[in-house]
């Protein structure tokens, strides 16, 4: 299937299975097309990215031992997966020129973003709430508008809001053990060691296209656009360890811990 097809079909069709469903075949990248960009990616109409301040805030802690928390949960986690599918989506379509080799290591990305998507949803749904039955944010989507580059992307996704869940995926699962839930804690374990893979394919190319002699972590912070900052890519609690298996070094690594400070 082509890359741009695949792409349009994700971003452009409200359709949530369709925007969801595997690829038609293997990824082929012969025709990129021109550069394109959405304001809003096509949603169906439940899921719709709601006015600021409306759609419900995520609980923690001792809270999710209520069921109905823990579902609301995974519906918020569901929006956030999906919105990292439709940002990939638009930087295939915005950045036609850049390597197949990127673009198509993007679009495997994208597979575990459909597959994360589907589980949060299914596992809201088993637990009652539908996934569409309240209304969803849209704050990763709104920053990616400020991506002028795939260096802003790949700071802005797989180095910012990719690496927090590196953190969120490991407290979760722990607030979903305390609740009793092994069922949900193992979908957060499972999607915490994709993340890994995700923040190491965007250390490589934050590597393959930075100027040569500049570190990685100036790199990374000079392609934030504010409100973006470093402090956004860590959760609660700093795990180093999940970091150091994405392949971030220690300089990097002790940079990122100081400035949450």
């Amino acid at each position: 299937m082509e890359l741009t097809a695949f792409a349009r079909r994700v971003l452009l069709t409200p359709d949530l299975d369709a925007k969801l469903a595997p690829p038609d075949g293997p990824f082929t990248d012969g025709d990129p097309g021109g550069p394109v960009r959405v304001d809003l990616p096509a949603r169906p109409e439940d899921l719709v990215i709601a006015p600021r301040r409306t759609a419900p805030a995520m609980t923690k802690g001792s809270s999710l031992r209520q069921v109905e928390k823990r579902a609301l949960a995974h519906h918020i986690m569901a929006n956030h997966e999906l919105q990292a599918l439709e940002v990939m989506a638009a930087v295939l379509l915005a950045f036609p020129d850049a390597p197949t080799a990127f673009r198509l290591g993007l679009a495997e990305v994208m597979r575990d973003e459909q597959r994360h998507t589907l589980v949060h949803a299914r596992r809201a749904a088993e637990l009652r709430l539908p996934f569409g039955s309240k209304p969803v944010n849209g704050w990763i989507w709104a920053k990616s508008r400020a991506y002028t580059s795939v260096l802003d992307y790949l700071a802005g996704l797989p180095l910012t809001f990719e690496t927090r869940n590196l953190d969120h995926t490991l407290e979760f699962e722990r607030y979903f053990i305390d609740a009793g839930d092994e069922k949900g804690a193992a979908i957060l374990r499972a999607i915490h060691d994709d993340e890994i893979t995700h923040v190491a394919f965007g250390l490589k190319w934050l590597r393959h296209f930075k100027r040569e002699g500049v570190s990685d972590w100036d790199a990374y912070a000079s392609h934030l656009h504010e409100p973006m900052r470093p402090a956004k890519s860590v959760g609660d609690e700093f795990h180093a360890e999940p970091r150091r298996a994405a392949g971030l070094d220690e300089d990097f690594i002790g940079r990122l811990e100081a400035a949450t400070r």
